[in-house]
């Protein structure tokens, strides 16, 4: 049987175990939160809703030290960066509330025939989340507040090495007002998994998570034609052009890498230079990282044991293939790994087409723009990117030739409450965030009406 355990990243020590949901407390899961939605969608409104989501807001606030302990202890998140992820939290759930009256209001369409027609916006029905462990809260609000707003709700199966955020955020939606079964966690095996998406209660699927876990719960809603959402794993290209500030530069590259310790999915992990700066910027971003202080709290250890292998692997592997390793040794203290920089990477190279999910940045020179956009494009991923260039015009210009589905222009992490989320190619599909994200599991519902005679 599987156990969801809480293992100190930085001792290796189990903290706390749960087993495994059984089969008969997954089918009453299933059958409450169908059963709930029934009353919740039609019995209820945008504004009742809504209502429970400021309540959600305010308690991640009141919570927040303890709730930012809790992701410190099971992935090893910095106690500042555990805290800013618990305000971010509340201030997307806020901002949902605030606006689902706007978001979801009917839309009147225009229409050649000119009888009256309008979309109404509704629920489908339960959905299934399945949540990472790089951020425990703000993956879990940007999926189920809009959603259970909407009149969706939620059963949520959340990363196994997070079980303490996982219940913490259950009660957090109930002590918020949301009825039992609105927001149900269950403690899921990979089986379990299968059985709710192929169960014709769930009516749909969104999952956060890496490229293989992706494909495969692609492939199982797709076998039963339920709708789903992958934000799945990137590469995001920092492109610098242009520009009179590189100490700027450097630090918004410091920043966007080791966001998270690294480990977030739109960590500016390519650095792409263009080759009159590229040996100023090399030289000032391995310094910037070589200052960098786990003691001081700048970074924390890598979520888990098989996390710091993976990483040490693929490096390694870089560098028996001719890779430069700039600053960093490649060999960590338990789950502790030294901010580090890649150079003299080629396209035959594995770690080319490889997301590095932890704090090793690679660099590259590029001689054109052109030659930066090919580099960018090149990757399989297609998450986020940032392009630094004093001509904003010119570095709007070229995130429109960028395979990504997020460009950010003169800064890493221009992230907000009320910003739409999400990627393309081996990224995923469908956005999260804002209008856009509310709308993902929503039954655009077409009202028209006869002219009377």
């Amino acid at each position: 049987m599987s156990v969801f355990a809480v293992t100190s990243p930085a001792t290796g020590k189990v903290i706390a175990e749960y087993p495994e949901s059984s089969n008969s407390e997954i089918e009453i899961a299933l059958d409450r939160s169908h059963t709930l939605y029934r009353s919740w969608s039609r019995q209820t409104s945008v504004a009742d809703r809504a209502r429970h989501a400021e309540k959600l807001a305010d308690l991640f606030l009141e919570r927040k030290d303890e709730l930012a302990s809790i992701i410190n202890l099971e992935m090893g998140k910095p106690l500042a960066q555990a805290r800013g992820e618990v305000e971010f939290s509340s201030a997307i759930t806020r901002k949902f509330g605030q606006k689902a009256k706007e978001w979801l209001a009917d839309e009147i369409l225009e229409v050649e025939d000119g009888l009256r027609s309008f979309f109404r916006f509704q629920g489908i029905g339960p959905l299934l989340g399945i949540m990472p462990w790089n951020f425990p809260y703000y993956q879990v609000v940007r999926f189920a507040v809009p959603n259970l707003i909407l009149g969706n709700t939620v059963i949520l199966r959340h990363a196994s090495q997070c079980p303490n955020s996982a219940l913490a955020l259950e009660k957090l939606f109930s002590d918020a007002g949301f009825p039992n079964d609105s927001y149900t966690n269950v403690f899921a095996s990979h089986d379990q998994i299968s059985t709710m998406i192929a169960d014709d209660r769930i009516q749909g699927v969104s999952l956060t998570g890496s490229e293989k876990a992706g494909a495969i719960v692609a492939e199982q809603a797709g076998r039963h034609l339920k709708k789903c959402v992958l934000e799945l794993g990137g590469a995001d290209p920092f492109i610098v052009l242009d520009t009179d500030d590189i100490d700027f530069a450097v630090t918004e590259a410091v920043k966007g890498r080791m966001d998270n310790s690294g480990q977030s999915c739109t960590a500016s992990k390519r650095v792409i230079v263009l080759e009159k700066y590229y040996d100023e910027f090399s030289s000032k971003f391995v310094q910037a990282l070589r200052s960098l202080s786990y003691d001081r709290g700048d970074f924390g250890p890598l979520s888990s044991k098989s996390a710091t292998d993976d990483l040490q692997v693929q490096v390694k592997a870089a560098l028996e293939q001719g890779a430069e390793l700039l600053t960093g040794d490649n060999d960590p203290d338990g789950n502790i790994y030294t901010p580090s920089a890649l150079g003299g990477i080629s396209p035959e190279m594995e770690v080319y087409s490889q997301e590095l999910f932890g704090p090793v940045a690679q660099l590259y020179r590029a001689s054109t723009d052109d030659e930066a956009i090919e580099i960018a494009n090149s990757s399989p991923y297609g998450l986020g990117s940032v392009v630094i260039c004093d001509d904003v015009e010119r570095a709007e210009h070229v995130g429109t030739r960028l395979d990504v589905g997020m460009v950010f222009v003169g800064a890493a992490g221009l992230v907000g409450a009320d910003v739409p989320f999400g990627g393309v190619k081996k990224s995923g599909y469908g956005r999260e965030m804002g209008k856009v994200g509310m709308l993902e599991f929503a039954n655009k519902k077409l009202f028209r009406f006869a002219e009377k005679s």
